[in-house]
């Protein structure tokens, strides 16, 4: 079931990322269902399929190729600047659900869902939401007495930053910090430190706004220090809930 599952999804990743150029995805958002690309993808998809599967289950390579064309279509048909990278997800999840579909037709498989929420799961699931959410809505309340401050005399005005990007930012730092954590990996830890300095230490230099450097500064080590006690903590949990 195993390598079964493997060739599915290596056959789906090959068809839908390795072998699609900008060029087809280009001419089909254009054209929808007339584009000629739209009909090599799939084309490329089955190719892939027979030879990952060696020929065999051609029952099961038939309704994935149709159900790629029909998820496909509809993807097309309903997608605008707007939609584009949530239609982009579903289009992926109903190509992974088919997949899962003709695994369980193929390859009987059970799950037992109750496994999902044992205590290790659970607790790994609680300090991930508080690393990346929680840790960064404590942030914004432990330094918005700074805020209003470093907006008035930070008057660069070039160009501003990305929409939420320091949320995201922030979120993967802490991601980052906290998976160190758990692999017991510190030195990585000060490397991702180093990295983040000298990517911010262009910006501030150049802006010489020492309240800005301070405030990233505060801002960096809070982030920094949430996401280690985190990570100890979780990892002293996971010990006394094994023990």
């Amino acid at each position: 079931m195993t390598l079964l599952a493997l060739k599915l999804l290596l056959a789906h990743f090959i068809g839908d990322f390795v072998l699609q150029p900008s060029k087809w995805v280009e001419d089909k958002l254009e054209k929808k269902w007339r584009s000629k690309y739209l009909y090599f993808h799939i084309g490329v998809h089955l190719i892939i399929l027979l030879l990952l599967l060696q020929f065999q289950h051609l029952g099961a390579i038939a309704v994935i190729i149709v159900s790629h064309y029909v998820i496909d279509v509809g993807k097309l048909a309903f997608t605008n600047p707007k939609n584009y990278r949530w239609l982009f997800v579903l289009d992926q999840v109903l190509h992974v659900l088919v997949l899962l579909g003709v695994l369980q037709w193929l390859s009987p498989f059970s799950m037992d869902i109750s496994n999902w929420f044992n205590e290790q799961t659970l607790l790994l699931i609680t300090f991930l939401v508080f690393v990346t959410f929680v840790s960064g809505i404590l942030m914004r309340m432990l330094l918005a007495p700074y805020i209003d401050e470093i907006a008035k005399d930070d008057e660069s005005g070039e160009g501003g930053s990305l929409k939420n990007a320091g949320t995201y930012i922030g979120m993967l730092e802490r991601l980052f910090v906290f998976g160190f954590i758990l692999l017991q990996q510190w030195a990585a830890i000060g490397l991702l430190i180093a990295a983040k300095s000298v990517f911010r230490f262009g910006d501030l230099n150049k802006g010489k706004n020492r309240k800005l450097t301070e405030y990233v500064l505060i801002g960096t080590l809070l982030s920094f220090g949430l996401a280690i006690l985190s990570g100890m903590l979780y990892t002293h949990l996971v010990q006394t809930i094994r023990t």
